[in-house]
């Protein structure tokens, strides 16, 4: 059965190499199907877009609408945004992976094979490009480029298996053929990441800084240094730096380190900096086009001379055509990027009903509450202004580019109107957007996704390239290994205030943009995982961030909440509402490896407690 499994993922690495086409880009390169390795490696053209190909899935594991319904793939729900604390997964008769976490009954048999089989698919085609490049006709410095991406990407793919699983079987460069004896044994969890970090170098040293032009999304120096970063402040987290739970008797160096190193904070600090020094990233700020928009819907915010800066980076990056290239004003920020065709993918995931949206997630109103003020003071702070009876005057902008609320502005049939979630005062919906029929929770998702289009308007198909890593996430990574290392300082405060400043927070007269001074090291810990909760959200973090934490049992054992507007003589009344008790078991720190490959495999032990 071994032995079937990777006949197929040959055939899928030989004759699935179609490739994705967007506007001027890398993707944009011609490709053939029916190609034998032979055929595939004596043409340019079909050597790059083998490895072409293996760019595809890059960002598989962060798509907003990754969970299926069992056995029907066609039909896409949310993603990790609906596995954890952010957001309800649709209701459905079927099992979807994200019902599983939330519901805490994930186990072996049921949940999604893809998370371990696409990236052995993957680092299986790039180990069969490595055997074969040198054999095409590309100029050899093409080869050498081309053989680094390949590293890289190999070093991604098995990092994706680490953050789920723990240690994995590494297989090296071997191209497994029929009849071969298959490694299954799982490594461990240290030599996976000191794999990954050494192919991360190894690549670096022939790639150029960052890829410009037609090769804008390739990756680059910077592509491996974002990768080590991130790498790097997993390793040194509280679960996997020592505090995996695992039974009596389990190895427990398959999915952490056996004992705690303080020294892996400072790594990861280092690798953050180093990002940070080739001053070559920087988070993007167009408070002038954001301050254009208020002018122009005046609306969606009661004041909008509050609000004449803003989230430059997400204003840019949802309402253009032109984020895809090198030219386009957020591509500074990007260090990895999955790059796809242009579609009303995440529009028709995270539309209300009005719009043709089909239920990629609702937020609860938890991550609601997380966002501040605009004045940087956090909703329980009696001196921040915020009204329960008028809960999203003065926010934070960046609720408004992460989360559609009542009278939310977004594109229906050709114009702008308002989402109404809010029920009449005989309790029945306004409409079809409204809470307990549109939406269980009272919100939809609007993050990454288009202002201008809408998933029912087929004319207009908006960019869907996603950020994989961004310069956002290396500030909060330093800023969190630095706080850990050595307690605040201030080059993490300078880090927190750069996002906030770019998220359109005011200054106030101290400077600080909302944070506490002279915080205490536990103090400035909460205040980075709030900022990286909200900055980062519906991204792919949190599920994994309140793992490698180990604050799951809190945040994912609680009753989750949603927000019912109702009109009450002729006033609209806010109040919560309970929407779904989350369950919480020390097993869902990891995933469980699918049991067809357990079953299949002697010496392939499975996650504890599954």
């Amino acid at each position: 059965m071994k032995n079937k499994f990777y006949l197929l993922l040959l055939m899928a690495s030989l004759i699935g190499i179609s490739v994705s086409c967007s506007d001027n880009d890398f993707l944009d390169e011609t490709a053939t199907t029916d190609l034998t390795t032979e055929v595939i490696f004596s043409d340019s053209t079909y050597t790059t877009g083998f490895l072409t190909e293996i760019y595809r899935e890059i960002g598989f594991d962060t798509d907003p609408g990754r969970f299926s319904e069992r056995g029907i793939v066609t039909v896409r729900h949310g993603g990790l945004q609906t596995a954890c604390d952010e957001a309800e997964f649709q209701a459905t008769s079927k099992i979807t992976t994200d019902m599983l976490f939330a519901t805490g009954s994930v186990n072996s048999v049921v949940v999604d094979e893809d998370t371990w089989n696409k990236p052995y698919e993957n680092i299986r085609r790039v180990n069969v490009f490595l055997e074969n490049v040198d054999s095409s006709p590309l100029s050899e410095s093409k080869r050498t480029v081309f053989k680094a991406e390949a590293r890289f990407l190999r070093a991604w793919y098995y990092f994706i298996l680490v953050k789920h699983y723990g240690g994995v079987p590494l297989i090296g460069d071997v191209v497994y053929k029929n009849g071969d004896e298959i490694k299954t044994e799982r490594n461990t969890f240290e030599e996976c990441i000191n794999y990954i970090l050494t192919e991360c170098d190894t690549a670096a040293r022939d790639l150029p800084l960052k890829p410009l032009g037609r090769d804008y999304g390739r990756v680059g120096i910077g592509s491996c240094k974002g990768l080590k970063s991130r790498v790097l402040l997993y390793a040194a987290s509280p679960l996997f730096n020592g505090g995996a739970e695992a039974p009596e008797g389990f190895p427990k160096e398959l999915i952490a380190y056996p004992a705690y190193d303080k020294n892996r904070w400072r790594l990861a600090k280092q690798a953050a900096e180093e990002v940070i020094t080739l001053n070559t990233y920087s988070l993007f700020v167009d408070h002038e086009a954001f301050g254009d928009y208020l002018t122009y819907y005046q609306g969606s915010f009661p004041d909008a001379s509050l609000y004449g800066r803003g989230e430059g980076f997400f204003w840019t990056f949802q309402s253009t055509d032109n984020n895809g290239t090198i030219d386009g004003p957020a591509a500074r920020e990007m260090i990895v990027e999955q790059q796809v065709q242009k579609s009303q993918y995440r529009e028709s995931l995270f539309n209300p009903p009005s719009r043709g949206g089909s239920g990629g997630g609702f937020v609860y109103q938890d991550l609601v509450d997380a966002f501040p003020m605009v004045n940087g003071k956090a909703i329980s702070d009696p001196t921040s202004g915020y009204d329960e009876q008028n809960p999203y005057l003065y926010r934070d902008p960046r609720l408004f580019y992460s989360i559609c609320y009542d009278q939310h502005y977004l594109m229906n049939a050709g114009t702008v109107t308002r989402v109404n979630t809010y029920l009449k005062e005989d309790g029945t919906p306004y409409d079809q957007d409204g809470v307990y029929s549109g939406t269980p929770t009272g919100y939809y998702i609007c993050k990454t996704q288009h202002f201008f289009a809408a998933a029912a308007n087929y004319f207009i198909a908006p960019p869907q390239s996603r950020p994989q890593i961004r310069y956002a996430e290396i500030l909060l990574n330093y800023a969190e290994a630095a706080n850990e290392w050595e307690g605040p300082t201030p080059e993490i405060y300078e880090a927190l205030k750069a996002i906030r400043e770019r998220a359109g927070i005011f200054e106030g007269d101290d400077g600080l943009y909302g944070l506490k001074a002279d915080m205490t090291q536990d103090e400035m810990r909460e205040a980075i995982r709030t900022e990286r909760r909200i900055e980062l959200a519906f991204e792919g973090h949190r599920f994994f961030d309140v793992r490698r934490w180990m604050i799951a049992p809190e945040t994912e054992s609680k009753m989750m909440t949603g927000m019912e507007i109702r009109l009450t003589g002729g006033q609209k009344r806010y109040s919560r509402f309970n929407v779904r008790q989350h369950v919480w078991r020390p097993a869902m720190y990891y995933w469980p490896i699918p049991n067809k490959e357990i079953s299949k495999s002697t010496d392939l032990i499975q996650n504890p407690y599954y």
